[in-house]
């Protein structure tokens, strides 16, 4: 059976807000969460930016749900660092707890005042990170000199079970090169077309079977409210590779004022007013071949969304 579980956006609301959030998320009825791990949001309208690894321990500690986070080890962060972080989540919550290791965006990683590295170096320069992590996970000294550099680092807490390590992946190229090192697969809603063709491609790199879809949602009691609130807030989030990638903050916010039309609105979102026609839609997702499915409310209150797929949407999906 897939798992429907409710994404917190820390670029959107505050972490104090988020954790009352994701306890809600539980009551209406959600059995895991994930969250993103960002220093800047996409816009200022968007306005918050808590850190996602003290807030993990929060929110594992206060609900009984399973958690997961999207993060970018090499740059803003030392493969140790996020090393030693998934290894204490991990080990405070058995099985609870995973991570998504991506190759990061420059609007996070420019603080350091290091260049932003080409895709295809970012890319390696993950799967040292990758090895890395992993290696620490397992409880091995490990040194490592190479686009990253490691000198004879430890962890002396071991989480067991070992956390999962997703591979992050919009493009089916980013999909197929993460099949060789991933305990699974981690997405976003786009194209079914596309969806289906780094599913099939994942398989036959040999991918895990876990296979996670994050769907951007956006739900009122009216359509134009419903896409007011994206528009507002998602307008910022509509660019495709290597735009997004590449941005910055205030390059974001300038770009999304020149004519963002509700054709890409819609592309990015999942808009309706009708809790059935959404109940339907992200089934039909879920049926590509994902065995968990995060939704993110794009909205910056999530309480009428959470109580309204409490009652309507998750008996839907989970009958």
């Amino acid at each position: 059976m897939t798992t429907y579980g409710f994404h917190a956006s820390h670029e959107q609301i505050s972490p104090r807000q988020l954790l009352a959030d994701v306890v809600l998320a539980e009551e209406v009825g959600f059995t895991a969460a994930m969250c993103s791990d960002h220093l800047e949001p996409w816009s200022e309208r968007q306005g918050h930016s808590g850190m996602a690894w003290p807030w993990l321990g929060a929110a594992l500690a206060s609900t009984n749900l399973s958690f997961g986070t999207v993060t970018a080890p090499g740059q803003r962060y030392h493969p140790v660092v996020v090393a030693h972080a998934i290894a204490t989540l991990g080990q405070m919550f058995p099985g609870r707890f995973w991570t998504a290791l991506g190759s990061g965006e420059n609007a996070n990683e420019h603080v350091t005042g290091d260049a932003w590295p080409r895709k295809e170096v970012r890319q390696a320069r993950l799967e040292e990170c990758v090895d890395v992590i992993g290696r620490l996970l397992d409880g091995e000294t490990v040194s490592h000199d190479g686009l990253v550099t490691v000198h004879e680092a430890k962890l002396w807490e071991i989480a067991d079970p070992r956390p999962k390590l997703i591979a992050p992946a919009i493009s089916v190229d980013t999909a197929v090169r993460g099949a060789s090192w991933a305990d699974g697969l981690a997405t976003i809603n786009q194209d079914p077309a596309v969806l289906r063709e780094m599913l099939a491609r994942w398989d036959d790199a040999g991918g895990a079977d876990h296979k996670v879809l994050q769907v951007h949602v956006s739900w009122a009691p009216t359509p134009d409210e419903a896409y007011a609130i994206a528009y507002d807030q998602w307008r910022s989030n509509v660019f495709a590779p290597p735009a997004c990638w590449d941005l910055t903050v205030p390059a974001f916010d300038a770009v999304s004022r020149e004519g963002i039309t509700p054709e890409q609105v819609h592309r990015s979102v999942i808009i309706s007013s009708d809790l059935g026609e959404l109940a339907g839609r992200i089934h039909d997702l879920a049926e590509l071949g994902f065995d968990a499915v995060y939704l993110h409310h794009v909205g910056q209150e999530q309480k009428p969304w959470l109580e309204a797929a409490g009652a309507s949407v998750l008996p839907q999906l989970t009958s």
